[in-house]
């Protein structure tokens, strides 16, 4: 078997392989395949040169990255309206640049961090499959979430939510996920090709994680605080073609109106990313109405909104909290190409999108305190900045509820609402809090401080999502340390084996896998 990895055709394979691996995120949920397809790519990465493994890492990722994030065609060309070539030049360059990152970890493994002398020719290569793998590939996630503003999709913990590895999550955030799962892929290995004691070592390590996971997932981090909140969760289900129209305003703002008007009484209601198509002074009449007639009634609104700043002249993506006394949130991370166009100016015409009248927003401040409504704090992200999950943690030592307001309708029907939510569940399981999620088209939900989907809405139809949530209090060891408790854990991992390759061999009389 060991000889078929070192062909050109299991090179080849490398890209079907991570592209399966796309299979393993919602809504397909065959979390098997993310043990499996790693495994794949660590069985090329054993014994291979520098040169092959960086070319085996590049064909996996492209893999995943074609296949898990197909729907930027829809956002780029479909809705923005960029020209065909322009768009397949973006969506290939940030999977080129996804692919490069796991090339070069795989080049790093073989050049640099080789079998360690003195371990014996067995024994060596279990290591790698248990240890060293595993902490490359997740410092690998942790890299490519924030170097150049990071692109934190497809991480691999995100596909075990629903297995007893979510334990995980609250300790060490999705990273520490990413790890156990990573271990799991390695064992596979070893229990595929190793012997007797290797394997017994690999199964023993599979049940210990797992075990882990469970033992951890039962443990209650964070605290109820007063008495359950009622919300309704306002989806208007406008397509993005329509959105943005001087046809569609009225109707859009009639369309809100008409939805929220019976659920007035309710603690918080709240709308989508960017509910109404104008800016925020250009409805302060609507806005006004609304708010007086909700404050009467007892309600707090909170909702997308963006926001013309005229002293600094520059467009907000934001949420408007509507409560005491109006509050802003500003999106701190914006989309490329969408938000904010780091190309030349004459390219940025084309990319501009056309329906999407006040692209070229500022990002918000990195420090921004929670808002208030219906008698609770708020933590806010807008759209997909909830994908950058340590983000979010200096607000939690206030926050007593999430909320996520997302337009998702860039991506039409298509996977990445489906991925979004994921990232949305996990985001509550690592706070130990109850998540609002607001989206134009879906999927709007109510999202258990265990992660869990308490209630959804169907997509694509205009409704209103009510139910009563839970404010809690309290901080998650994620909370308290971040992504650094895992990130220095992996760092170790590999600077040991590093100082330990040094050395100078030492003949071993046993080996664990004879």
């Amino acid at each position: 078997m060991h000889r078929f990895f070192l062909t050109g055709t299991a090179l080849w394979l490398a890209l079907p392989a991570g592209a399966a691996l796309s299979l393993a995120f919602a809504p397909f949920d065959a979390w098997p395949l993310a043990w499996a397809c790693p495994a794949y790519l660590f069985l090329l990465w054993q014994g291979a040169t520098p040169k092959r493994a960086a070319q085996a890492g590049f064909a996996f990722t492209a893999g995943t990255y074609l296949a898990g994030t197909y729907w930027l065609y829809h956002s780029i060309h479909g809705i923005g309206q960029a020209p065909l070539l322009l768009t397949l030049f973006v969506m290939l360059a940030l999977v080129a640049i996804m692919a490069a990152y796991t090339a070069f970890t795989g080049y790093a493994l073989a050049r640099w961090l080789a079998p360690p002398g003195g371990l014996g020719p067995r024994l060596a290569p279990v290591l790698r499959l248990l240890l060293v793998f595993p902490a490359a590939w997740t410092l690998l996630e942790w890299f490519r979430g924030w170097f150049l503003s990071g692109f934190p999709w497809l991480a691999l913990g995100y596909t075990h939510l629903d297995t007893p590895l979510a334990g995980f999550a609250p300790v060490g955030g999705v990273y520490a996920m990413s790890f156990a799962v990573a271990l799991c892929a390695g064992a596979l290995v070893v229990l595929l090709g190793e012997g007797m004691r290797a394997r017994a070592a690999a199964l023993a390590l599979i049940a210990a994680v797992w075990l882990a996971g469970f033992v951890l997932a039962r443990q209650t981090w964070t605290q109820p605080i007063d008495g359950p909140v009622s919300v309704a969760i306002v989806q208007g289900a406008v397509p993005q073609e329509m959105k943005w129209s001087a046809e569609q305003r009225d109707a859009t703002i009639d369309l809100y109106r008409d939805l929220t008007r019976p659920h007035l009484g309710t603690d918080i209601i709240l709308w989508p990313e960017a509910a109404l198509p104008a800016l925020a002074h250009e409805l302060s009449e609507v806005l006004n109405r609304e708010w007086t007639l909700a404050s009467e009634q007892g309600s707090d609104l909170v909702l997308g909104q963006i926001r013309y700043d005229f002293d600094s002249q520059v467009y907000y993506n934001a949420v408007l909290a509507l409560g005491d006394e109006p509050q802003w949130y500003a999106k701190r991370h914006l989309v490329p190409f969408a938000e904010f166009f780091p190309v030349p100016a004459w390219v940025r015409n084309w990319l501009r999108g056309m329906n999407l009248p006040y692209s070229g927003f500022r990002a918000g401040d990195s420090d921004q305190p929670a808002l208030q409504a219906g008698g609770q704090k708020l933590a806010v992200t807008i759209c997909y900045e909830d994908a950058y999950g340590s983000d979010q943690l200096r607000v939690l030592k206030d926050a007593t509820l999430l909320v996520n307001v997302t337009n998702d309708a860039w991506f039409g029907d298509s996977t990445a609402a489906y991925q979004h939510l994921q990232i949305s569940r996990t985001r509550a399981l690592e706070a130990g809090r109850m998540l609002l999620r607001a989206a134009n088209d879906g999927v709007s939900a109510i999202i258990g401080a265990d992660g869990r989907i308490e209630a959804t809405l169907p997509r694509f139809q205009p409704g209103v999502l009510t139910g009563n949530v839970q404010p809690r209090t309290g901080l998650t060891p994620y909370a308290r340390g971040g992504n650094w408790p895992i990130v220095v854990t992996c760092l170790a991992i590999l600077f040991i084996v590093q100082c330990r390759r040094q050395r100078q061999p030492v003949r071993l009389t046993e080996s664990v896998s004879e």
